[in-house]
């Protein structure tokens, strides 16, 4: 039961979910043990958020990087992904999590493609909380993506160059219909983005832990939303000392 302030719950948290490998090495296993302990890892914590009150989950599940990773693992990382949309759908639907995703997504093995697109489909009238799978994404793509399509309507007369503004590249990104994370959690201590919502992450509050993501459960979440909750959010203002005046 969510006993946190209302208005200090972040409304979207982003995750980069990392130390899969690190995990399994750590045991003796192959790589691909953490990566499934990983993906059993999404459903307690998106239970977790629902009953925090957040609204929105972003996961960075497969960067435009990983690709670049051995095939014998970039291929079970697709059949883990694959198996994880066919046997989610029903706690998505019993927690009311409806799933999206953001990246190059066309790129993805048909298979993979059509299971997301029909869990997609699937949980699509659930409104508890939005989970976002990062597929094939890259922060950087994401904004000439967006560029791209600007260009696109400025050579077709639909827009004029001179009324383009921030909010115009935000409505062009492909979390145009989410808000920007309030907070940004990164697993296993690494102090970086990894070219993950570049854009977005302006101002969100960004919470590392040495938790590697196999072993980060709803306590570790609670204890980043607390972190949150700690923090002075400004937007680049300042907030000045109250000025006392003597009395004569």
């Amino acid at each position: 039961m969510n006993t946190q302030t209302s208005a200090k719950v972040p409304r979207h948290i982003a995750i980069i979910m990392d130390g899969n490998g690190r995990w399994a090495r750590e045991r003796g296993w192959p790589r691909l043990k953490g990566h499934e302990q990983g993906a059993r890892n999404v459903e307690p914590v998106c239970e977790a958020c629902i009953a925090e009150g957040v609204g929105f989950l972003t996961l960075y599940a497969f960067s435009t990087e990983n690709w670049k990773r051995p095939a014998h693992e970039v291929a079970g990382l697709m059949l883990l992904l694959e198996r994880f949309l066919s046997e989610k759908v029903a706690m998505m639907e019993r927690n009311g999590v409806r799933l999206a995703t953001i990246g190059r997504t066309a790129d993805l093995p048909g298979p993979v493609r059509k299971r997301l697109e029909r869990a997609i489909a699937d949980t699509a009238h659930n409104t508890k909380l939005t989970l976002t799978l990062a597929l094939n994404y890259g922060g950087r793509d994401e904004i000439v993506d967006a560029v791209r399509s600007i260009a696109h309507e400025v050579k077709q007369g639909k827009l004029d160059p001179g009324s383009i503004s921030g909010e115009t590249l935000s409505t062009h990104l492909y979390t145009a219909a989410m808000p920007d994370p309030d907070l940004l959690i990164r697993t296993s201590g690494e102090m970086r983005l990894s070219n993950f919502l570049l854009w977005q992450l302006s101002y969100t509050e960004i919470h590392v832990t040495p938790r590697l993501w196999p072993d980060f459960g709803a306590e570790d979440l609670r204890a980043a939303i607390a972190d949150f909750q700690s923090r002075d959010r400004r937007f680049g203002g300042a907030v000045e000392n109250p000025v006392t005046t003597a009395s004569a």
